[in-house]
């Protein structure tokens, strides 16, 4: 049985065959998913479509990011979390909690996103903004600090 450290101590995992990067079995990951060398999915997470998973984020926890999402650098998704449709989280972004970031959202920087929120159709979030409990950002919204 392979095992790999996602910073916990070693759990059963594999290289994801489209792009290298380390799942946890416990994790569910479409073969049409890319996840990249540096990438890492675990948990319960699970990763559909043609999402990409790319450079040092990590999805986790019960996540999930389907569609043709993008979630790149550094960013990280977790808890009950969904980024789906062509969302995008990057730089040190958060999105967590059971938080939605869908269609052409983006999150990016170090903002944050969660509790029940929900971002979507054409906004943006990043900087160092806080988008969360139950508020909603949609349209062509864009929240920055």
């Amino acid at each position: 049985m392979t095992t790999f450290d996602f910073g916990f101590g070693p759990v059963p995992a594999h290289q994801h065959p489209n792009g290298g990067g380390w799942v946890a079995d416990s994790a569910t990951v479409a073969d049409s998913v890319f996840v990249g060398p540096d990438a890492r999915v675990f948990g319960d997470a699970k990763v559909y479509g043609n999402a990409r998973v790319c450079d040092y984020a990590q999805v986790y926890d019960n996540a999930m990011v389907s569609g043709n999402s993008r979630v790149f650098d550094n960013a990280k998704v977790c808890g009950n979390a969904w980024v789906c449709g062509y969302a995008q989280v990057s730089g040190n972004a958060l999105v967590y909690g059971d938080a939605w970031v869908f269609n052409y959202a983006q999150v990016s920087g170090n903002a944050r996103v969660y509790g029940n929120a929900w971002v979507y159709d054409n906004a943006w979030v990043c900087g160092y903004a806080q988008v969360y409990d139950n508020a909603w950002v949609y349209g062509d919204a864009r929240v920055y600090e």
